[in-house]
Parts: structure tokens; sequence; C-alpha cells
């Protein structure tokens, strides 16, 4: 079965493959991208949410630009990294930040001795998350979005509180007839959500649940926990009526 899988692969070329919300969780990143056998000739849509909550923002940062220089990522801007961004503009926009989980990720940027501060991020992070990372992207059948989307306005008109902050809470189907691949909401079954034309696929790695990585083809996906664990399946018929 693994050599058929492997052999398929190569035949094909490029999947698309979506991750879910990293919050952190480096060792969780690595070994899902294993498990998946990411090449570079797949390409790898994040969906935002990379910092925060977790122990390693500052890794996960590190390894999605490494991966960015090799091209094929697309990366999408998450609330988390709103919220990084704009702890630079001042005291209050800092408290809140820190509140959500910004204090770990800013600990992972500390140096022995003291703790980490905003001075401590590099050129390079602050550079990645706020112009190489993206609202949202769209393929032939797909398009992916941190959060969620209004079912009848195009993708370039959504409000960003679409995008970055809503819920998902079961949306309709979109406009364009494309499945919508979300994040931002904690599946806490530790299972991605899939409504047939939409499927959220935050498995709650930051808490006890895992990260997903998912191809949008087959509906085949794989996660790993921060413990290393790592586990695959295929996404759950629609529930009727939905």
């Amino acid at each position: 079965m693994w050599c058929w899988k492997a052999l398929r692969r190569k035949v094909i070329g490029m999947r698309t493959l979506a991750l879910g919300d990293v919050h952190g969780c480096y060792r969780a990143l690595t070994a899902v991208v294993e498990a998946a056998q990411l090449t570079d000739r797949d390409r790898l849509v994040t969906l935002g949410d990379y910092v925060d909550r977790g122990p390693d923002s500052r890794r996960v940062l590190d390894w999605l630009i490494a991966r960015s220089q090799r091209g094929n990522l697309i990366s999408l801007t998450g609330n988390h990294e709103l919220m990084m961004l704009r702890a630079r503009d001042g005291d209050e926009h800092l408290d809140a930040w820190l509140a959500c989980g910004g204090d770990v990720a800013l600990a992972s940027y500390g140096r022995p001795g003291r703790p980490g501060q905003l001075s401590d991020v590099p050129d390079a992070h602050w550079n990645f998350m706020e112009h190489f990372c993206r609202d949202w992207f769209e393929d032939r059948t797909h398009f992916f979005v941190h959060a969620n989307a209004l079912p009848d306005m195009p993708l370039s008109e959504q409000p960003k509180y679409m995008l970055f902050w809503e819920s998902f809470n079961e949306p309709p189907p979109h406009e364009s007839g494309k499945i919508m691949v979300c994040g931002h909401t904690p599946q806490r079954s530790g299972e991605p959500k899939n409504l047939g034309h939409a499927v959220c696929i935050d498995t709650w790695v930051y808490g006890q649940g895992w990260l997903t990585c998912l191809d949008t083809a087959t509906g085949e996906y794989w996660q790993a926990n921060q413990q290393g664990e790592v586990r695959a399946s295929n996404l759950e018929p629609p529930v009727d009526g939905v």
C-alpha cells in the first residue's frame, strides 16, 4: 500500500496540502509533515495562527520562512499574527496579545538570563507575517481562509472580521461552489469537521488535540500531537442534511 501511494504521488505530481493552526507546536509540525511525506513538489497552504500558546513560536516561524524559500508555500494570516503585529503599537495592544498566548510566544525569543522582548523578534519574522502572509487563497476546487467567509460575497470583498475572527458555526455553501478549508475554531474532538462544502481543520494541537495536514484532493489527512505521536485517517462523510 505504501509503495502504491508513493508511486501515485510520483505520477500525479503536486498535491495541495492544507495545514491547520500550529500555535507554536513545532514538534507536532515537523512530525505531521514527515507523516504526510511532504516534498518540494507539494503545495503547502498554511491557515494561520503560527504563534502563541504552544512553546516554540520562534522555531515555527523559522521553519515556515525556510520552507517559503524553496517555493510552494502559501501562508495565510491568522488573528494571532495580527495581534502579534499590533503589539508593537503600544502597551495596550501588547497586553492584549500577551493575554491571548503571546506571553508564551515571546518567551520563545528569550535569551539566557532574561525573558523575550519584542525587540528580540527578528526582522525576518516581522516581514514574513506582515508581507508574505496573505488574507486568502483559492485554486480550481477549494478556497482557503483562516476563519470563515460570507457565503454570498467574493473572496476579494470579504470583511476582515470574517476572514480572521468569525467562528466556523456550520456556514452555508459559498457562491463560488468551491469547498472552503479553514482553521481558527478548535475542534476539541481532535477530528476535522467536514460539512461537505466546508471543512475546519483546527484540531486543537495546543490543547490536548492534534495538528492536521489535509490532502484536499483525496480527503486523506495526517495528524501529530505535541508528544510527536502521529496518526492518519480520511475525512468523515458530511452529516446528512447539512
